[in-house]
């Protein structure tokens, strides 16, 4: 599992390439991604440090929760679980995990099956990152940000919302 290519295509069906030049335009596709999870949902967010990762999960958190929340990086805590109408959504931050099988220590599995889930720093999963899933590569674009949106399996049919 790689980062998302840098030159594919805006027009692609499966991917979308996405100017963001504010923080709140970075919320906003947070946002739309928020609102059409679903539980089982993974969403893979990607990039180096201060592309936007936490930003942007705040948006998908506001918009599975339905409220304005303290959305905090979950850096230190590893996952942050926070109910919403449909279920739970877990947000990860896999960046100080040393494994893979330290990543099914912290139950990415059982998040697999019975949540949605963004993850941060996917990369640390190993054989665990799942097929179906929405890759959100996310650079610095001057005082902006870029995001890449791959659609893997079947969300590859979800890309139209984008």
């Amino acid at each position: 599992m790689g980062s998302i290519r840098a030159g594919m295509s805006a027009t692609s069906s499966d991917s979308r390439v996405i100017a963001l030049p504010t923080a709140a335009a970075t919320e906003a596709l947070g946002e739309r991604i928020g609102a059409i999870l679903e539980i089982g949902d993974v969403v893979f967010l990607q990039g180096p440090l201060g592309a936007g990762k936490t930003t942007l999960a705040r948006g998908a958190v506001r918009a599975w929760t339905g409220a304005d929340q303290e959305t905090p990086s979950p850096t230190f805590t590893l996952a942050q679980i926070y109910d919403g109408p449909k279920g739970a959504l877990w947000h990860m931050d896999l960046y100080r995990l040393k494994s893979a099988d330290d990543a099914e220590e912290l139950g990415v599995e059982e998040a697999f099956e019975t949540a949605a889930s963004l993850i941060e720093w996917p990369e640390r999963l190993g054989g665990f990152a799942p097929e179906d899933r929405l890759d959100v590569a996310l650079s610095i674009d001057g005082e902006g940000r870029r995001a890449a949106l791959y659609g893997r399996g079947a969300w590859r049919e979800r890309m139209h919302g984008f």
